[in-house]
Protein backbone atom coordinates (compact mmCIF):
# COMPACT_ATOMS: atom_id res chain seq x y z
CA UNK A 1 0.00 0.00 0.00
CA UNK A 2 1.27 3.31 -1.26
CA UNK A 3 1.83 6.04 1.82
CA UNK A 4 0.88 9.51 0.98
CA UNK A 5 2.28 12.40 3.37
CA UNK A 6 0.11 15.82 3.85
CA UNK A 7 2.08 18.76 2.13
CA UNK A 8 3.96 21.33 4.27
CA UNK A 9 2.46 24.14 5.51
CA UNK A 10 3.66 27.57 4.14
CA UNK A 11 5.24 29.09 7.21
CA UNK A 12 6.96 25.47 7.60
CA UNK A 13 7.92 25.40 4.38
CA UNK A 14 9.45 28.88 4.90
CA UNK A 15 11.15 28.03 8.35
CA UNK A 16 12.91 24.90 6.25
CA UNK A 17 13.87 27.27 3.66
CA UNK A 18 15.21 29.48 5.89
CA UNK A 19 17.36 27.17 8.05
CA UNK A 20 18.61 25.98 4.81
CA UNK A 21 20.31 29.12 4.31
CA UNK A 22 21.22 29.53 7.80
CA UNK A 23 23.36 26.76 7.85
CA UNK A 24 25.01 27.66 4.28
CA UNK A 25 26.30 31.05 5.71
CA UNK A 26 27.39 29.56 8.96
CA UNK A 27 29.25 26.82 6.36
CA UNK A 28 31.18 29.88 4.49
CA UNK A 29 31.80 32.15 7.41
CA UNK A 30 32.18 29.71 10.50
CA UNK A 31 32.55 26.30 9.88
CA UNK A 32 36.03 25.89 8.50
CA UNK A 33 37.03 27.84 11.96
CA UNK A 34 34.92 25.33 13.72
CA UNK A 35 36.92 22.66 12.05
CA UNK A 36 40.26 23.62 12.43
CA UNK A 37 38.97 24.04 16.05
CA UNK A 38 37.78 20.82 16.59
CA UNK A 39 40.71 18.99 14.78
CA UNK A 40 42.78 20.56 17.60
CA UNK A 41 40.86 20.15 20.65
CA UNK A 42 40.24 16.53 19.96
CA UNK A 43 44.05 16.29 20.60
CA UNK A 44 43.33 17.08 24.18
CA UNK A 45 40.70 14.73 24.99
CA UNK A 46 40.27 10.64 25.30
CA UNK A 47 39.11 11.24 21.54
CA UNK A 48 42.45 12.18 20.17
CA UNK A 49 42.78 9.22 18.25
CA UNK A 50 40.08 10.60 15.69
CA UNK A 51 42.53 13.94 14.80
CA UNK A 52 45.42 11.36 14.54
CA UNK A 53 44.00 8.91 11.97
CA UNK A 54 42.67 12.08 9.88
CA UNK A 55 46.21 13.55 10.02
CA UNK A 56 47.19 10.20 8.28
CA UNK A 57 44.54 10.12 6.28
CA UNK A 58 44.58 14.05 5.27
CA UNK A 59 48.28 12.88 4.62
CA UNK A 60 47.63 10.13 2.24
CA UNK A 61 45.00 11.84 0.67
CA UNK A 62 47.01 14.97 0.46
CA UNK A 63 46.99 15.05 -3.72
CA UNK A 64 42.92 14.40 -4.03
CA UNK A 65 41.77 18.26 -4.62
CA UNK A 66 43.96 18.55 -7.59
CA UNK A 67 42.64 15.42 -8.88
CA UNK A 68 39.06 16.24 -8.73
CA UNK A 69 38.30 16.31 -5.62
CA UNK A 70 35.78 13.33 -4.25
CA UNK A 71 32.10 14.23 -4.71
CA UNK A 72 29.00 12.67 -2.82
CA UNK A 73 26.49 12.45 -4.92
CA UNK A 74 24.25 11.79 -1.75
CA UNK A 75 25.13 15.23 -0.35
CA UNK A 76 24.87 16.56 -3.78
CA UNK A 77 21.29 15.70 -3.93
CA UNK A 78 19.82 16.71 -0.24
CA UNK A 79 16.87 18.14 0.40
CA UNK A 80 18.65 20.78 2.00
CA UNK A 81 19.78 22.25 -1.50
CA UNK A 82 16.33 22.16 -2.40
CA UNK A 83 14.99 24.31 0.56
CA UNK A 84 17.89 26.63 0.18
CA UNK A 85 17.00 27.14 -4.01
CA UNK A 86 13.13 27.69 -2.92
CA UNK A 87 14.18 30.09 -0.76
CA UNK A 88 15.17 32.79 -3.10
CA UNK A 89 14.46 31.01 -5.04
CA UNK A 90 17.18 30.30 -7.82
CA UNK A 91 16.92 28.97 -11.50
CA UNK A 92 19.32 27.47 -13.73
CA UNK A 93 18.58 28.61 -17.65
CA UNK A 94 20.12 26.91 -20.22
CA UNK A 95 20.40 28.50 -23.63
CA UNK A 96 22.35 26.31 -25.73
CA UNK A 97 23.13 22.55 -26.05
CA UNK A 98 26.60 21.24 -24.32
CA UNK A 99 28.22 18.57 -26.56
CA UNK A 100 29.16 15.54 -23.22
CA UNK A 101 32.61 15.22 -25.79
CA UNK A 102 34.14 18.10 -25.17
CA UNK A 103 35.23 19.77 -22.22
CA UNK A 104 34.15 23.16 -20.88
CA UNK A 105 35.63 26.14 -19.05
CA UNK A 106 32.55 28.34 -17.61
CA UNK A 107 33.14 31.68 -16.87
CA UNK A 108 30.44 32.58 -14.11
CA UNK A 109 29.83 36.13 -13.54
CA UNK A 110 29.12 38.41 -10.95
CA UNK A 111 30.85 36.74 -7.40
CA UNK A 112 28.42 38.38 -5.32
CA UNK A 113 28.88 38.23 -1.97
CA UNK A 114 29.05 34.84 -1.34
CA UNK A 115 28.20 33.64 -4.60
CA UNK A 116 25.12 31.39 -4.05
CA UNK A 117 24.33 31.20 -7.56
CA UNK A 118 27.33 29.30 -8.47
CA UNK A 119 27.51 26.86 -5.40
CA UNK A 120 24.21 26.37 -5.46
CA UNK A 121 24.07 25.67 -9.58
CA UNK A 122 27.61 24.02 -9.49
CA UNK A 123 27.81 21.90 -6.02
CA UNK A 124 24.31 20.60 -5.84
CA UNK A 125 21.26 19.27 -8.01
CA UNK A 126 18.71 21.36 -6.66
CA UNK A 127 18.66 22.99 -9.88
CA UNK A 128 18.74 20.44 -11.91
CA UNK A 129 22.43 21.02 -14.16
CA UNK A 130 22.89 17.08 -14.75
CA UNK A 131 19.10 17.17 -16.19
CA UNK A 132 19.68 20.23 -18.48
CA UNK A 133 23.27 19.14 -19.35
CA UNK A 134 23.23 15.73 -19.10
CA UNK A 135 26.53 14.20 -19.56
CA UNK A 136 28.38 16.98 -18.12
CA UNK A 137 30.13 16.53 -14.13
CA UNK A 138 30.89 20.31 -13.05
CA UNK A 139 33.67 21.03 -10.83
CA UNK A 140 33.49 24.93 -9.16
CA UNK A 141 36.98 26.49 -8.27
CA UNK A 142 37.63 28.13 -4.94
CA UNK A 143 40.47 29.71 -3.28
CA UNK A 144 43.28 26.70 -2.27
CA UNK A 145 43.58 27.34 1.17
CA UNK A 146 40.00 26.21 1.68
CA UNK A 147 41.44 22.73 1.20
CA UNK A 148 43.99 23.00 4.06
CA UNK A 149 41.51 23.18 6.64
CA UNK A 150 41.49 19.39 8.31
CA UNK A 151 37.16 18.13 7.96
CA UNK A 152 36.37 21.38 5.82
CA UNK A 153 38.55 20.17 3.11
CA UNK A 154 35.95 16.93 2.74
CA UNK A 155 33.03 19.00 3.20
CA UNK A 156 33.55 21.06 0.11
CA UNK A 157 35.37 18.56 -2.04
CA UNK A 158 31.81 16.60 -1.74
CA UNK A 159 30.12 19.01 -3.87
CA UNK A 160 32.51 18.98 -6.58
CA UNK A 161 34.64 21.81 -5.64
CA UNK A 162 38.15 21.98 -6.52
CA UNK A 163 41.51 24.34 -5.87
CA UNK A 164 41.66 27.40 -7.73
CA UNK A 165 45.31 26.83 -9.43
CA UNK A 166 46.91 25.27 -12.43
CA UNK A 167 47.35 21.84 -11.27
CA UNK A 168 43.72 21.43 -10.16
CA UNK A 169 42.16 23.29 -13.76
CA UNK A 170 44.60 21.19 -15.99
CA UNK A 171 43.21 17.76 -14.47
CA UNK A 172 39.45 18.59 -14.69
CA UNK A 173 39.71 19.52 -18.43
CA UNK A 174 42.37 16.92 -19.92
CA UNK A 175 40.03 14.28 -19.16
CA UNK A 176 40.22 12.54 -23.26
CA UNK A 177 36.53 11.61 -23.40
CA UNK A 178 35.15 14.69 -21.96
CA UNK A 179 32.09 15.74 -20.39
CA UNK A 180 33.88 17.83 -17.83
CA UNK A 181 33.22 21.76 -17.00
CA UNK A 182 35.36 23.77 -15.07
CA UNK A 183 33.36 26.70 -13.75
CA UNK A 184 35.54 29.65 -13.07
CA UNK A 185 33.88 32.57 -10.62
CA UNK A 186 36.67 35.26 -12.42
CA UNK A 187 35.88 38.07 -10.97
CA UNK A 188 37.37 36.40 -7.70
CA UNK A 189 37.50 37.66 -3.52
CA UNK A 190 38.44 41.16 -4.79
CA UNK A 191 34.97 41.40 -6.88
CA UNK A 192 33.16 40.55 -4.10
CA UNK A 193 33.77 44.26 -2.88
CA UNK A 194 31.98 45.71 -5.39
CA UNK A 195 28.58 43.42 -4.86
CA UNK A 196 25.23 44.94 -4.02
CA UNK A 197 22.23 45.48 -5.45
CA UNK A 198 21.85 47.34 -9.00
CA UNK A 199 25.98 47.15 -9.43
CA UNK A 200 26.56 45.38 -12.84
CA UNK A 201 30.57 46.39 -12.43
CA UNK A 202 33.06 43.19 -13.28
CA UNK A 203 36.22 42.54 -12.61
CA UNK A 204 36.61 41.06 -16.17
CA UNK A 205 38.98 44.02 -18.17
CA UNK A 206 42.20 42.77 -17.21
CA UNK A 207 41.10 39.03 -16.15
CA UNK A 208 42.73 36.66 -18.91
CA UNK A 209 43.83 34.08 -17.21
CA UNK A 210 40.96 31.96 -17.60
CA UNK A 211 41.45 32.42 -21.64
CA UNK A 212 44.74 31.38 -21.98
CA UNK A 213 43.72 28.21 -19.82
CA UNK A 214 41.09 27.32 -22.51
CA UNK A 215 43.46 28.25 -25.12
CA UNK A 216 46.11 25.95 -24.10
CA UNK A 217 43.82 22.68 -23.95
CA UNK A 218 41.61 23.42 -26.55
CA UNK A 219 38.47 24.02 -24.71
CA UNK A 220 35.61 26.17 -25.76
CA UNK A 221 34.50 29.03 -23.49
CA UNK A 222 31.09 29.62 -21.80
CA UNK A 223 30.16 32.63 -20.41
CA UNK A 224 27.89 32.74 -17.87
CA UNK A 225 25.62 35.35 -15.97
CA UNK A 226 23.61 35.23 -13.08
CA UNK A 227 20.93 37.67 -12.77
CA UNK A 228 20.03 39.15 -9.07
CA UNK A 229 23.20 37.23 -7.59
CA UNK A 230 24.27 40.77 -6.48
CA UNK A 231 21.11 41.67 -4.78
CA UNK A 232 21.15 39.29 -2.06
CA UNK A 233 22.83 41.89 0.22
CA UNK A 234 23.54 45.18 1.01
CA UNK A 235 27.09 46.39 1.80
CA UNK A 236 29.01 49.18 3.94
CA UNK A 237 29.92 51.79 1.54
CA UNK A 238 33.30 51.32 0.49
CA UNK A 239 34.38 53.64 -2.74
CA UNK A 240 37.79 53.17 -4.15
CA UNK A 241 40.27 55.38 -2.47
CA UNK A 242 38.52 55.55 0.74
CA UNK A 243 40.28 54.01 3.88
CA UNK A 244 37.76 50.85 3.97
CA UNK A 245 38.86 49.77 0.74
CA UNK A 246 42.13 50.42 1.02
CA UNK A 247 42.10 48.25 4.38
CA UNK A 248 39.97 45.73 2.55
CA UNK A 249 42.39 45.29 -0.45
CA UNK A 250 45.44 45.04 2.26
CA UNK A 251 43.57 42.30 4.32
CA UNK A 252 43.00 40.68 0.96
CA UNK A 253 46.40 40.95 -0.21
CA UNK A 254 47.50 39.08 3.20
CA UNK A 255 44.77 36.69 3.51
CA UNK A 256 44.17 35.95 0.23
CA UNK A 257 40.27 36.51 0.90
CA UNK A 258 37.93 39.58 0.81
CA UNK A 259 36.38 40.94 3.93
CA UNK A 260 33.24 42.54 2.12
CA UNK A 261 31.55 44.77 5.48
CA UNK A 262 27.59 43.16 4.30
CA UNK A 263 24.27 42.89 5.48
CA UNK A 264 20.47 42.07 5.05
CA UNK A 265 18.16 40.29 6.99
CA UNK A 266 18.18 38.36 10.45
CA UNK A 267 15.96 34.96 11.03
CA UNK A 268 13.25 36.21 13.15
CA UNK A 269 13.22 39.57 11.79
CA UNK A 270 13.80 41.73 8.75
CA UNK A 271 15.79 45.10 9.40
CA UNK A 272 19.23 44.01 10.26
CA UNK A 273 21.59 40.39 9.88
CA UNK A 274 23.67 38.27 7.93
CA UNK A 275 20.97 36.27 5.89
CA UNK A 276 20.46 36.95 2.59
CA UNK A 277 17.03 38.55 1.19
CA UNK A 278 14.78 36.39 -0.77
CA UNK A 279 15.52 38.10 -3.88
CA UNK A 280 15.28 35.42 -7.45
CA UNK A 281 18.30 34.74 -8.99
CA UNK A 282 18.80 33.50 -11.98
CA UNK A 283 21.80 32.15 -14.13
CA UNK A 284 21.55 31.97 -17.73
CA UNK A 285 24.39 29.71 -19.34
CA UNK A 286 25.43 31.28 -22.80
CA UNK A 287 26.52 29.21 -25.41
CA UNK A 288 30.37 28.23 -25.98
CA UNK A 289 32.68 30.07 -28.02
CA UNK A 290 34.85 27.73 -29.54
CA UNK A 291 38.20 28.01 -29.29
CA UNK A 292 41.52 26.95 -31.04
CA UNK A 293 44.34 25.07 -29.14
CA UNK A 294 47.60 26.68 -28.77
CA UNK A 295 49.79 25.56 -26.54
CA UNK A 296 51.93 28.52 -26.17
CA UNK A 297 49.31 31.36 -27.22
CA UNK A 298 50.76 35.10 -27.80
CA UNK A 299 49.30 38.38 -25.50
CA UNK A 300 47.66 39.46 -29.16
CA UNK A 301 46.00 35.83 -29.06
CA UNK A 302 44.65 35.79 -26.01
CA UNK A 303 43.60 39.21 -26.16
CA UNK A 304 41.35 38.89 -29.15
CA UNK A 305 40.34 35.67 -27.80
CA UNK A 306 39.52 37.49 -24.34
CA UNK A 307 37.65 39.97 -26.16
CA UNK A 308 35.19 37.92 -27.78
CA UNK A 309 34.51 36.38 -24.86
CA UNK A 310 33.35 40.14 -23.16
CA UNK A 311 31.43 40.97 -26.55
CA UNK A 312 29.31 37.21 -26.16
CA UNK A 313 28.76 38.01 -22.06
CA UNK A 314 27.52 41.43 -22.97
CA UNK A 315 25.34 40.32 -25.92
CA UNK A 316 24.22 37.47 -23.30
CA UNK A 317 23.61 40.28 -20.60
CA UNK A 318 21.64 42.63 -23.16
CA UNK A 319 19.01 39.62 -24.34
CA UNK A 320 18.04 38.35 -21.20
CA UNK A 321 18.10 41.62 -19.07
CA UNK A 322 14.60 42.50 -19.69
CA UNK A 323 13.34 39.15 -18.52
CA UNK A 324 14.61 39.98 -14.96
CA UNK A 325 13.58 43.11 -14.57
CA UNK A 326 17.07 45.04 -15.51
CA UNK A 327 16.31 48.32 -16.61
CA UNK A 328 17.21 49.08 -19.93
CA UNK A 329 19.64 51.87 -19.82
CA UNK A 330 21.82 49.28 -17.70
CA UNK A 331 24.35 48.08 -19.04
CA UNK A 332 27.55 46.06 -17.58
CA UNK A 333 30.79 47.74 -16.85
CA UNK A 334 34.42 46.50 -16.79
CA UNK A 335 37.01 47.36 -14.41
Amino acid sequence: MKVEFAPLSVPLQRRLQTAAVVQWVFSFLGLAQCCTVAFIALFFTRFWLVSAFYAAWWFIDREKPSKGGRRIHVLRNSIVWRYMRDYFPITLVKTAELDPRQNYVMGFHPHGVLAAGAFLNFCTEATGFSTLFPGITPHLMMLSLWFRIPFFRDYVMSGGLVPSDKESASYVLQKPEGGNVLSIIVGGAQEALDARPGSYTLLLKNRKGFVRLAMEHGTPLVPIFSFGENDLFEQVRNPKGSWLRQLQHRLQQIMGISLPLFHARGIFQYSFGLIPYRRPIYTVVGKPIPVQRKHRPSKEEVDQVHQKYLNELCKLFEEHKAKYNIPEDKHLEFI
